[in-house]
């Protein structure tokens, strides 16, 4: 474990003030630190990632003009830094009649909801913040949070479109969250722990021991985890509480500045989570697909990162080739399709597994 590991090592390198907690905090602080790093480094790839798939879906170039160099201006590269540029010069806003309080804690409640869940993915076979035996629960749990969050954002702002937004949110992540967890059930029945680094071993051997290729019903539980995942995102075509033809721009509709920006951001981090929990639990996590070849850790690292981005970049392309669903359709499809062929996908491994090992 990262923080265990970083303790240690300053115990070694400081033997005088081992009986100080000032080192366990520095074992805390320093890895945070890092992973903001990494969570607003990715955020910017990301970005500029989804302005250039989303401008090949629409047959445009996409950003040109921001960068420095012969070559860079012409690819736009830096067009995520000027967007975050131009957030941090906006005013930043409250309505006079909105709960204070409550309207500025809501989008850092959102983004700590998200760094909290980067603690335990598990990026290499040692690179973990925090080894978690209960890990893959954890994240299901403080997944949860967002609901909170969204909730606060819409009713503090005393804007009948933001709560409306507030409202939509929280009915749709709570629902989706139920198939999300069924499949994940299954991956805890083949698996037998709730560590992330434990179901990643189990799956050691090759592209044909991940669990996605264990059987059919394997495969069914990954395609419902990750829709789930994707309306647990509000991403489109799941983004009804941001529907801008019909409520605006939902639970952020006053918000302007950095506080958007951490909304913003916090969706980018959320589908890194989300892609981070289905390449752990479905697609072998760190594991090389070819067995025996290509495992030194940081080659653990570079396939990890490799199937979490592929899997993002799935939600971008979703993003910009469906069109939004209605709000019956949304629920219709949790209650009366995922949850239905979730739990009998719970019947089915069972079975299964009683039949062939």
């Amino acid at each position: 474990m990262t923080v265990d590991n970083l303790y240690n090592w300053l115990m070694g390198f400081f033997p005088g003030i081992t009986e100080s907690p000032i080192l366990l905090i520095i074992a805390i602080l320093v890895p945070c630190l890092a992973l903001f790093l990494f969570i607003a480094l990715y955020a910017l790839v990301a970005i500029y990632g989804e302005l250039k798939v989303s401008s090949f879906m629409q047959d445009r170039v996409g950003p040109m003009g921001q960068g420095v160099g012969l070559h860079a201006g012409k690819w736009g590269l830096l067009q995520p830094v000027a967007d975050a540029l131009k957030l941090l010069t906006k005013e930043d806003l409250i309505p006079e009649k909105a709960d204070k309080t409550l309207f500025i804690m809501a989008p850092f409640m959102i983004f700590i909801g998200a760094f909290i869940a980067f603690v335990a993915i598990p990026f290499g076979e040692t690179l973990i913040i925090a080894d978690l035996n209960i890990g893959i629960f954890y994240l299901l749990a403080v997944g949860s949070l967002a609901v909170i969050a969204l909730i606060l954002a819409g009713w503090s702002s005393n804007n009948k479109w933001s709560l409306y937004g507030g409202m939509r949110s929280a009915a749709q992540i709570i629902s989706y969250e139920i198939p999300a967890g069924v499949s994940i059930v299954i991956v805890i029945m083949l698996t037998g722990t709730l560590n992330m680094q434990d179901i990643i071993k189990y799956q050691d051997g090759g592209l044909f021991n991940w669990l996605i290729f264990a059987n059919p019903f394997t495969f069914i539980a990954f395609f419902i985890y990750f829709i789930s995942g994707i309306a647990e995102t509000n991403r489109t075509p799941f983004d009804i509480p941001e529907a801008e033809s019909e409520i605006v721009g939902g639970f952020h509709t006053e918000y302007s500045g950095m506080r958007f920006a951490f909304f913003f951001l916090s969706e980018y981090a959320n589908m890194f989570v989300v892609s981070g929990i289905a390449a752990t639990g479905f697609l072998g996590g760190w594991q090389s697909p070819i067995s025996g070849y290509f495992n030194t850790p940081s080659w653990g690292v570079f396939w990890m990162l490799s199937k979490i981005m592929f899997l993002v970049f799935v939600m971008m392309w979703f993003r910009w080739t469906f069109p939004r669903l209605r709000v019956d359709q949304l629920m219709n499809v949790c209650w009366k399709v995922f949850l239905p062929i979730g739990l009998l996908n719970i019947f089915g491994v069972g079975i299964w597994t009683l039949i062939f090992g």
